[in-house]
């Protein structure tokens, strides 16, 4: 047994002896204890335990996180963590990470002593893993000042990189340096500097046909117009495209520019699915294309950065991203991160592996290049109360627990505003991932992304209260909230969210709830969609629930099909087998748990079977997108369709219905609609930036 675990299994037993209630209160701090103090000018020569420096110089608050991490680490080591844990308290000011934080279990807490990290509340404090660019001068270069634009060259200024001691520049196509300028991340130059140019026709080479979408597998096509003439020595140009799918992306480094015959070449690896007519691009990363205020353009040889600053460069603050992550936590328990911006980092800004009862709560996670904190393994950690926005892939991706003994892991995100996300990769980046058992998403509003909101994998999850809308909005045949193609990842509930204005990529269409390929078990209940394509689908799998939920102008709001026994049916007898047999599915504790499950290889595994589809509104929109092939299996149960359900206002301004609706008399009951979204909590009372929430 280590010292710390001893110490805390006396603390929480003389806490139950006295009859005390702990409550861990991350916007609050302990309030017993000791308190350390961490401020821009600390040192860490002094003891770190009061605020402000004194009147002599001779003590004060520490200068790094290091420091008193090392100092809590060595209260656990002899054993001295008091009752009531520690507190460390930011005060105000940027924090420069050029590395990351490390916390491994030596630097735990426990339930009854507590580690709580926060800033001061009122006070901004930013861990920032990028550094400031000085010394922005105008471009002087003939040959530069010739490739760029007439209208850019009064305007462009350049900075040497490499003279700040910054020579890591990482890749273009993803995870490398970033510009920000005033807290706002800048454009990487492109052509066109909105949207996308079209695919004109493929060279060919290696035709590909699926199920009657032709392309070719081949990574060389043709574009329209004489735009890349002016790329002509351009060192390093890329494209970024929807080269075959609509929901699936690639970058690929440019080989090759016939301007003559109008051709791009990439370099392979080309993309997995082909390339098709049609398709849409755009280039990037070419210095003749920096054509506009807020973009930028890195010369990798030279170290030479090239922008065009939205405002004057002295009245603003531009930043590179240079750490890769900001703060690590290892097999650690019982720590709350509170209060903080994390911003500026290349990679994932906050990561969680093991340990139990961790928290990222009422902080601020901008400007990243990958994701905003990732928890796996472990149990009960959360993030909780933060704003989210700005990153490179997606927002908090949590994987826990364990699905052949259906152990829940207890991690959840709640109450979290997250937007505009996915900036750098586009697709499959969800604001909120869900893997394993047990897991949930509670309360967050998300919105503005190229493609999902919420996935989940795994089993037994809750997806509740949340406000989803404008996403998909890059991408069609994508989920707001998605899984796909598994029979055994069964028991998850999405309840009482409310989703609306999703319909894809120019408006052709994307779905809301997206149980995709053969996906079984799920329960969609009390949900609220306004304004969605195919609001709930079911593709071809079985023992589904879709009740009690509101469609309003919904086309369709409504669709299952059977496409297991179609085009889908090779998926039975190779992944979907594959996935069955894996999970112990006929054992006691899974038969117990999903009963359906046991038999299913000799029950028509392909036929959509058990999908009940019972007391739901359907008002204004189309509600039948059910494939006649499908209807046979499906059970439907006292819908009110194509009716006015009564509503006390005009959606969307209320769906609640009034006590003389229709609806009631069919068995409907009421959604709690006011309790959708953000609610005001410690977290976000406590901090300086405040945005609107629904009351709970």
């Amino acid at each position: 047994m280590t010292k710390l675990t001893g110490l805390c299994i006396i603390l929480n037993f003389i806490i139950i002896i006295a009859g005390m209630e702990v409550m861990v209160m991350a916007a609050l701090g302990n309030s017993s204890g000791i308190h350390f103090f961490i401020a821009t000018n600390g040192k860490d020569t002094w003891s770190g335990r009061i605020e402000e420096p004194n009147a002599d110089g001779t003590d004060g608050p520490f200068a790094t996180l290091e420091r008193v991490r090392d100092e809590i680490r060595k209260l656990n080591n002899t054993g001295e963590m008091p009752e009531g844990g520690v507190t460390v308290e930011f005060r105000g000011g940027v924090y420069q990470r050029d590395n990351t934080l490390e916390l491994k279990a030596e630097d735990s807490g426990c339930e009854a002593a507590p580690v709580v990290y926060r800033a001061r509340p009122g006070e901004e404090v930013r861990w920032v893993g990028g550094k400031v660019v000085r010394g922005f001068q105008p471009v002087t270069d003939p040959a530069i000042l010739e490739r760029l634009s007439p209208e850019a060259r009064d305007h462009v200024l350049q900075a040497d990189l490499k003279s700040l001691g910054i020579d890591d520049f990482g890749e273009v196509k993803g995870g490398g340096l970033e510009l920000f300028f005033n807290d706002k991340p800048m454009t990487l130059s492109r052509w066109p500097n909105e949207g996308f140019v079209r695919i004109a026709d493929l060279v060919g080479g290696d035709p590909v046909d699926v199920r009657g979408t032709k392309g070719d597998k081949i990574g060389k096509f043709m574009y329209e117009g004489d735009r890349p003439k002016r790329w002509i020595g351009e060192k390093d140009i890329w494209v970024h495209g929807y080269w075959f799918w609509d929901w699936s992306d690639q970058r690929h480094k440019v080989e090759s520019i016939d301007t003559e015959k109008r051709i791009i070449s990439v370099v392979p690896p080309y993309h997995n699915y082909g390339y098709r007519v049609g398709q849409w691009f755009y280039a990037l990363n070419i210095l003749a294309e920096l054509d506009r205020p807020g973009q930028w353009y890195l010369d990798r040889e030279t170290g030479i950065l090239y922008f065009w600053p939205p405002s004057p460069i002295e009245e603003g603050r531009a930043v590179v991203s240079v750490a890769e992550t900001l703060l690590t936590m290892e097999d650690v328990s019982y720590v709350t991160v509170s209060g903080i911006t994390f911003e500026a980092a290349r990679d994932t800004a906050i990561t969680i592996a093991g340990g139990s009862h961790n928290r990222v709560a009422g902080c601020t996670l901008r400007n990243l290049g990958s994701w905003a904190v990732k928890i796996s393994g472990g149990d009960h950690h959360g993030v909780v109360g933060c704003d989210i926005y700005e990153t490179g892939n997606g927002g908090i991706a949590i994987s826990g627990g364990e699905r052949k003994t259906l152990t829940p892991a207890g991690h959840y995100a709640e109450n979290n505003h997250i937007h505009h996300y996915s900036r750098w990769n586009r697709m499959y980046q969800p604001a909120i991932s869900l893997n394993g058992v047990g897991n949930r998403a509670r309360h967050n509003l998300i919105h503005h992304a190229p493609h999902m909101a919420i996935f989940f994998g795994g089993n037994d999850h809750l997806i509740e209260f949340n406000e989803i809308h404008s996403v998909c909005y890059e991408s069609n045949d994508a989920g707001a909230i998605y899984s796909g193609r598994d029979w055994t990842m069964r028991g998850t509930v999405i309840r009482h969210n409310y989703l609306h204005h999703i319909n894809g990529f120019e408006g052709r269409g994307c779905v809301g709830i997206y149980l995709d390929d053969m996906f079984s078990g799920t329960t969609i209940y009390g949900n609220v969609f306004y304004r969605v394509t195919r609001a709930a689908f079911i593709g071809g799998g079985r023992d589904c629930i879709v009740e009690n939920n509101i469609f309003v102008d919904c086309k369709p709001a409504l669709h299952i099909d059977a496409r297991a026994m179609g085009w889908a049916g090779y998926h039975v007898n190779t992944t979907m087998k594959d996935r069955l047999m894996a999970m112990p599915y006929q054992d006691p504790l899974w038969a117990k748990r999903y009963p359906k499950l046991v038999n299913i290889l000799e029950d028509e595994p392909a036929a959509p079977k058990g999908n009940l589809v019972a007391r739901n509104i359907s008002y204004g929109g189309t509600w039948d997108g059910v494939y006649a092939q499908a209807k046979p299996y499906v059970t439907f149960e006292g819908n009110l369709i194509d009716q006015d359900p009564h509503f006390l206002g005009t959606p969307p301004a209320d769906f609640r219905l009034r006590d003389d609706s229709p609806a009631y008399r069919l068995g409907f009951k009421p959604i709690p609609v006011g309790r959708i979204g953000l609610y005001e909590d410690e977290q976000r009372a406590s901090w300086p930036v405040k945005h609107t929430v629904r009351e709970n």
